[in-house]
């Protein structure tokens, strides 16, 4: 029985548009393996999804939803003949050039937006013996960029007279909530930082704790369908807090989950980060706060 693995000389697997991907395919068997070809073909491929509470709306858009092929390489490593018992490893070089009019975005794992890089190698075998296909997925980050990321800070009060799409505010308990995050433009490899202080609650607050969410959006000419979805999310307080005192705001952002914010003829990924309080009867305000991630 013969073995097929890839294995890339760079351990991180993380790229830049203009690397170049190195690395071996191995074929291990325990006999003499007879082929008819070794192909690697290096793909980047975008997939647009509906959610299902939008399909009906736009029935003929999600007809039309086809991947987006950013990156195709193909190439033959070994013809047709047969390789030696033990271990066989073919080197390979792959330029990571996009499409002609195409762009090699971030590795990006979403619900509705997926950006994906993989490798994929095939061995032909004859008629008696099955194919033998193994693929590895490797991650693709912009290149450095002399503009940076500026600072924006970003100040907040949430109060009953803040919240919107509230019904029923006079069931809301008197509370005061003040604070700020370091910025709205984040780098992604950094923290999303800052703080905030209960200054007045008239009801026990059971917790409070931040939000990140994803916001992805996909359409064509026939229409738009825009889906939030969370991400994470992180308990920051537990309990009636003390009034007055600072607590502070650190969330990490995880790194297939997230990716620059990204905008496009045919879909977006952007980011928001939700600030709630649940009181002790269980009832929850939010805050919401839309974010920018850059790469540098």
């Amino acid at each position: 029985m013969a073995m097929l693995d890839i294995r890339l000389k760079r351990v991180s697997k993380i790229y830049k548009e203009g690397d170049v991907v190195s690395g071996l395919v191995v074929v291990q068997s325990k006999g003499e393996v007879q082929h008819q070809g070794i192909s690697l073909v290096v793909e980047g491929i975008v997939n647009l999804q509906l959610s299902a509470k939008s399909v009906g709306v736009f029935e003929a858009f999600y007809n039309s939803i086809k991947p987006i092929q950013v990156l195709h390489y193909p190439l033959e490593i070994a013809k047709p003949g047969r390789l030696p018992s033990g271990k066989t490893e073919i080197p390979f070089e792959i330029p990571l050039k996009p499409k002609p009019g195409k762009t090699l975005y971030e590795t990006y794992h979403g619900v509705f937006v997926n950006i994906q890089y993989l490798i994929r190698v095939d061995m032909k075998r004859s008629l008696l013996n099955k194919d033998l296909q193994k693929q590895c997925e490797f991650i693709i980050e912009y290149k450095d960029q002399e503009e940076r990321a500026k600072a924006k800070p970003v100040s907040f009060t949430i109060s009953p007279e803040t919240l919107v799409n509230v019904k029923e505010k006079q069931n809301i308990p008197r509370f005061k909530v003040k604070g700020k995050l370091e910025s709205s433009c984040i780098q992604i490899t950094k923290p999303l930082k800052g703080e905030l202080t209960v200054e007045q609650c008239d009801a026990p607050i059971k917790s409070i704790e931040i939000q990140l969410v994803r916001v992805e959006t996909c359409g064509c000419a026939e229409g738009y369908a825009k889906d939030a979805t969370e991400i994470q999310n992180i308990q920051i307080a537990e309990g009636d807090v003390c009034r007055n005192l600072p607590i502070p705001i650190y969330m990490v952002f995880p790194r297939l989950f997230t990716c620059p914010t990204l905008s496009t003829n045919n879909f977006k990924v952007e980011f928001e980060i939700n600030i709630v309080i649940i009181f002790s009867d269980d009832h929850l305000v939010t805050e919401n706060f839309p974010v920018k991630l850059t790469r540098f």
